[in-house]
């Protein structure tokens, strides 16, 4: 029998498989709202037989969006505009999830199709914020280091956005402290340069991040999981590291979160990441052996054999998939033929079973 088609309960959620489509930005929202381009973009994966189909990173807040194509769910005509694509996902039995986020010093960037670097205040760009005024990259904005109120308002605003989630229909919160964006910077010793309570000490830049879980938690339902997302290391040297990301995760752990997403980089510009088949996967191992939380491993997994052999190994609980994903949108379907498991299929597809 296949462990990657086996079903996994977390909390009150039960998941019919172990496949999950990741959160992949598609710069392609209009004031932070959905477009018809989410819907089938995400619902054709929901047909495709994925358990979990997550939303791209969607800004807490209209400064949070990377760019200013970025989904958003700052306001109630936001979380209404999800409704019609979280019922779809839900009717194809899968389960819809978001990710809810802040970029940080790496906002207010132009779309990639569109140009590179900074979109000026002039052009339609905002204010970036951060835990301290270091760009990103020469040609990124220079943020502004935020003060105590900016740092209590990001929390609020990460809570409001996640019960805005649930009404808009979404069954999974993730959290995103990953990939060099607003969390993440707190997190990291080399964007992270305060002197109070937020930097310092891994207490201290852990602090945010843990303030966002706890009010996150407490603002949905006990039966529904949290997920969080994280940068397992920065890939240099004095920066943030796996060590680092064991101990958040206990941390992380004992606020309620379920499980945690490991991926890696993101922080450090000129960061050489040695890329390659299952190569963050190692984190996901590591972090699930030495905390006992759930990992979901990420990162150039493609073969249904290689993704098997991760969940039956015990490397990880789930698979993450994003780049096959965009490749093949029914990839568990065919992941299942191949590992020689039944699954249901949508019934308008029956005939090509």
């Amino acid at each position: 029998m296949s462990i990657l088609f086996s079903p996994l309960k977390i909390r009150e959620l039960e998941f019919k498989n172990r496949i999950a489509v990741s959160p992949m930005c598609q710069y392609s929202s209009e004031n932070g709202m959905p477009t018809d381009w989410h819907f089938v973009h995400l619902g054709s994966r929901a047909v495709g037989g994925a358990a979990l189909v997550i939303m791209e990173a969607t800004a807490i807040s209209p400064e949070g969006r990377i760019s200013p194509d970025d989904a958003g769910i700052w306001d109630n005509k936001h979380a209404e505009a999800y409704k019609k694509i979280t019922s779809f996902i839900s009717s194809q039995n899968s389960i819809p999830g978001i990710q809810i986020a802040h970029a940080g010093r790496k906002a207010s960037t132009y779309t990639p199709w569109k140009g590179k670097g900074e979109v000026e205040i002039k052009s339609g760009g905002w204010q970036a914020l951060a835990p301290s005024p270091i760009p990103f990259a020469d040609d990124y904005p220079k943020p502004k280091e935020m003060n105590k109120d900016d740092i209590k308002n990001v929390i609020v605003q990460f809570k409001n956005a996640a019960e805005r989630s649930l009404a808009a229909g979404f069954k999974l919160i993730e959290l995103h402290m990953a990939h060099g964006y607003l969390i993440h910077e707190f997190l990291s010793p080399i964007s992270n340069q305060r002197k109070d309570e937020y930097g310092g000490s891994l207490e201290n830049r852990c602090r945010l991040a843990l303030e966002v879980t706890e009010a996150v938690r407490e603002s949905i339902p006990k039966e529904l999981p949290l997920f969080v997302r994280i940068s397992s290391t920065d890939w240099v040297e004095n920066g943030w590291d796996i060590d680092q990301s064991v101990q958040l995760a206990k941390w992380l752990k004992e606020l309620g979160a379920d499980l945690i997403d490991c991926s890696s980089g993101g922080n450090i510009a000129d960061a050489k990441i040695p890329a390659g088949p299952g190569y963050q996967v190692p984190f996901a191992q590591r972090i699930k052996k030495e905390t006992g939380i759930l990992t979901g491993a990420v990162g150039v997994i493609t073969s249904p054999e290689q993704a098997e052999n991760i969940v039956r190994t015990e490397q990880s609980d789930m698979v993450i998939m994003a780049r096959e994903m965009l490749r093949d949108p029914y990839w568990p379907l065919h992941a299942a033929k191949k590992l020689k498991s039944d699954i249901e299929w949508p019934k308008q597809y029956l005939r090509a079973k």
